[in-house]
């Protein structure tokens, strides 16, 4: 049996939904690959090259920035999984004008997406509001601090149902990311000088990626079991709901790349970061 590595960088069923589905439905064994899956949240890219990654979006920055020639082999979603949560005083985006939010650094791909929404919405994230940088786990620290009131809003991610939280402490759901920018943000990639694309181990990596994509896809209640089991605060309603709203829309059956999307993307990311886009969509081209 072939093994891999393969790194999410970011908790939540935004990166591991695709990966847990494939490894509880033994689609890793089937396939001939042993796959150790890493939490490479705070790892330096260095690290996280030396195996395959879920997280197509900061491979995307590191790619722009470092010149690191991620490929991407599948795409999971085009919709980045993160929502900007409101306190009780904060009920719409306009409102975070002059407030505090918690969110995540402006050089790391979750940071720039918001930073990128913030604009969209007529807000400049250096001078229209406060961002508090912080380094994201699951969120539950950010839900406290808006509870007490020491931050305004915060910029969360998929280790928790946005609408579930909002509806219990209070909150509201200013925003979803995912409606106002589009971009490979999950899926498959590798530095081809480290694993080859060809690698045996990879294309079996590859191979069940792309099964567990169409198990949610064609098998709504099976995704919502394994959406429960890893959101569990959520009801079995509530995580059906969850997958109606966030997953079976948006998540691909086949892993195939938008490239038209990836280009739009590729250039919104590039003039938040300062860079040139290049040629950075050759990146996914593997996977259209």
């Amino acid at each position: 049996m072939h093994s891999i590595d393969l790194t999410y960088v970011g908790s939540g069923i935004h990166e591991e939904l695709i990966a847990h589905v494939a490894d509880q439905e033994g689609y890793f064994e089937e396939e001939g690959v042993h796959v150790a899956l890493r939490d490479g949240a705070v790892w330096k890219t260095e690290r996280v090259r030396g195996g395959a990654t879920i997280g197509l979006g900061r491979a995307l920055l590191s790619r722009l920035t470092d010149g690191i020639q991620w490929t991407v082999l599948t795409a999971n979603t085009h919709r980045p999984l993160f929502w900007f949560l409101g306190g009780s005083e904060v009920k719409s985006m306009d409102d975070l004008r002059g407030r505090r939010l918690a969110v995540h650094g402006a050089r790391t791909a979750p940071g720039c997406f918001a930073r990128i929404v913030l604009r969209k919405h007529g807000l400049d994230p250096d001078r229209d509001l406060q961002c508090v940088e912080r380094i994201p786990g699951d969120y539950q620290m950010d839900l406290r601090r808006l509870r007490e009131g020491s931050i305004d809003a915060a910029y969360v991610g998929s280790t928790l149902s946005a609408e579930q939280v909002a509806r219990e402490e209070g909150f509201s759901v200013l925003s979803f990311v995912g409606d106002h920018f589009q971009i490979p943000t999950v899926g498959l990639a590798v530095d081809p000088e480290r694993i080859p694309l060809d690698d045996p181990a990879l294309q079996a990596l590859v191979r069940a990626n792309k099964r567990a994509l169409k198990t949610i896809a064609e098998q709504p209640s099976l995704a919502v079991k394994h959406i429960h089991s890893m959101l569990g605060r959520l009801t079995s309603a509530e995580a059906e709901q969850h997958y109606e709203r966030y997953v079976r829309p948006y998540f691909t059956s086949d892993g195939r790349v938008d490239l038209k999307a990836a280009q739009q993307g590729i250039a919104a990311v590039a003039t938040e970061l300062g860079v040139s886009a290049g040629t950075a969509d050759q990146m996914y081209l593997p996977a259209l």
